[in-house]
């Protein structure tokens, strides 16, 4: 396999500093790291993109999560491995990375995300779902290669 070109992030002069600084805020905001990494990764795999795929389930397991949670992410609302606050992220994420689907982000998703996050948690979540759906149309687009080097 080979990547049609270099991420477009790198290629454009300025892009990826912008992209790191979007991270730098969302990750201060108070979101806990394994929510953010969960919603990471599922919106990647609703996305099919691999890079991203690969590299939030290696985050994941770095912080320690169990080979269970790391399974069940594509299957969370059959699994009992999530609290109510990390199905309440992950049904805002498949919601946010489906709105092209004809979807929208159905009242009682809002309502129950907001049930369990702050307002600037909820606004990192929105940051983080929307920042990685960009990541993965840059990188399934130009076909980059998981665990490949940028």
């Amino acid at each position: 396999m080979q990547a049609r070109m270099k991420n477009p992030a790198i290629v454009l002069p300025g892009a990826m500093q912008a992209l790191m600084n979007l991270q730098k805020a969302t990750d201060q905001a108070g979101l806990p790291k394994v929510t953010s990494d969960l919603v990471l990764l599922r919106a990647s795999q609703i996305n099919g993109c691999s890079v991203c795929v690969d590299m939030h389930a290696k985050d994941l397991r770095k912080e320690g999560e169990s080979d269970e949670r790391l399974f069940a992410v594509a299957a969370w609302r059959e699994a009992p491995y999530f609290t109510d606050a990390e199905r309440a992220a992950l049904a805002l994420a498949e919601a946010v990375t489906r709105l092209a689907d004809g979807g929208q982000v159905g009242d009682d998703v809002w309502d129950e995300a907001a049930d369990h996050y702050s307002e600037t948690e909820l606004a990192a979540l929105i940051m983080t779902v929307s920042t990685v759906n960009l990541w993965n149309r840059l990188n399934a687009t130009t076909r980059q290669i998981a665990g490949a080097a940028w």
